[in-house]
């Protein structure tokens, strides 16, 4: 039988979230928009900020009224008016960060991806629970209220057995751009392609196989990748990842009983579709939006984990994190991607 409606978000308003004191380590273009989401739309309070550049940390304090700049990531860790860290650093930094900052007692939000790999990711997981500290990483679509009512469908079976999915996300960047540098562990896999391979493996879990495909960039990262995946059980999935362009940023989930169809930019606010073989289509809407209107549900949902005495979120566990990791290494174990500090199995020395 065809459903007649769709679930309504859970979501509670982030306004209503107990109020923690966070401290931003690495003053950088998300860490601005996350100030700007939480302080727009929650009590939150960004407490203080830490930089390698006690400039930048000065610089963006009085910018967004923030109370404490410090020089150097181990002063914002030891910052006794910090309840927790939310690491924005680069990529190369995130694991090292996370340490210092679970190391002084603090929690821990972590910028996706958690890790650049899955073992920096089971470290800062082992270490978290040895510290007793609340730890995630901040893939923040997983906590907009679509995809709490996209979970709920899934749960409740109204795709049927899923089958397939297909997950794309390709942008243009400026040749100046960090994604560019080889150093900083560049290319889309870990700034683009990590949403549709959280998507997948949030949905179908770990593939038992895997196909990849690279295609190079003049400046020593991976241009583009796609990866064709398949599961027990026999679904399989689909993942485009590039920097050549724009593209809709477009996710299908299909389903034997209904395909569930996501307004592109998946990832962001908005709408989407779940449409039954009978032509019958249930329509969620939700406004349009970035990381300015999005970034908030994140914050709102770590304060409430911390306050519960939580260590861990439900909409990204850090199982979970571990597990898009581990397919993002089998990808790049394929192509022969290497980043900073890493082994390389060629046997070639990794990057300085």
């Amino acid at each position: 039988m065809t459903s007649t409606f769709l679930p309504e978000s859970r979501v509670p308003d982030s306004r209503d979230a107990p109020t923690l004191r966070w401290g931003i380590m690495g003053p950088g273009w998300i860490a601005e928009r996350f100030t700007e989401s939480i302080q727009a739309h929650t009590g939150q309070v960004i407490a203080a900020v830490g930089s390698r550049s006690l400039s930048r940390s000065k610089t963006f304090a009085e910018t967004f009224n923030v109370p404490a700049a410090y020089g150097s990531y181990e002063e914002l860790a030891a910052a006794p008016d910090v309840d927790i860290v939310y690491v924005c650093t680069p990529h190369t930094g995130h694991h090292a960060a996370a340490l210092l900052a679970i190391n002084a007692g603090k929690h821990v939000l972590i910028e996706k991806p958690i890790g650049l790999n899955a073992d920096q990711a089971r470290d800062i997981a082992a270490r978290a629970e040895a510290s007793g500290v609340f730890a995630a990483e901040a893939m923040w679509t997983f906590f907009l209220p679509k995809f709490d009512v996209i979970r709920q469908i899934l749960e409740a079976g109204s795709l049927g057995t899923i089958t397939t999915i297909s997950a794309e996300y390709g942008e243009h960047f400026d040749e100046t751009h960090r994604i560019f540098n080889p150093l900083l562990a560049g290319g889309p896999l870990l700034d683009l392609g990590t949403y549709p391979l959280a998507l997948v493996t949030e949905v179908l879990g770990k593939p038992s196989r895997l196909h990849a495909l690279g295609q190079p960039h003049a400046s020593g990262v991976t241009a583009q990748l796609s990866a064709v995946m398949q599961f027990d059980g026999g679904a399989q999935a689909v993942v485009n990842t590039h920097l050549h362009n724009f593209t809709p940023t477009a996710a299908t989930i299909v389903g034997s009983k209904a395909t569930l169809s996501i307004d592109g930019p998946f990832n962001m606010p908005g709408g989407f579709d779940v449409t039954f073989p009978d032509g019958t289509r249930l329509r969620h809407s939700e406004p349009v939006g970035g990381h300015f209107e999005g970034l908030h549900y994140e914050a709102a949902a770590v304060a409430r984990a911390i306050a519960g005495g939580n260590t861990f979120v439900d909409q990204r566990t850090l199982a979970a994190s571990i597990r898009t990791l581990e397919v993002a290494d089998e990808i790049r174990s394929q192509l022969g991607v290497v980043f900073p500090g890493e082994a390389d199995p060629s046997g070639l020395p990794a990057p300085a």
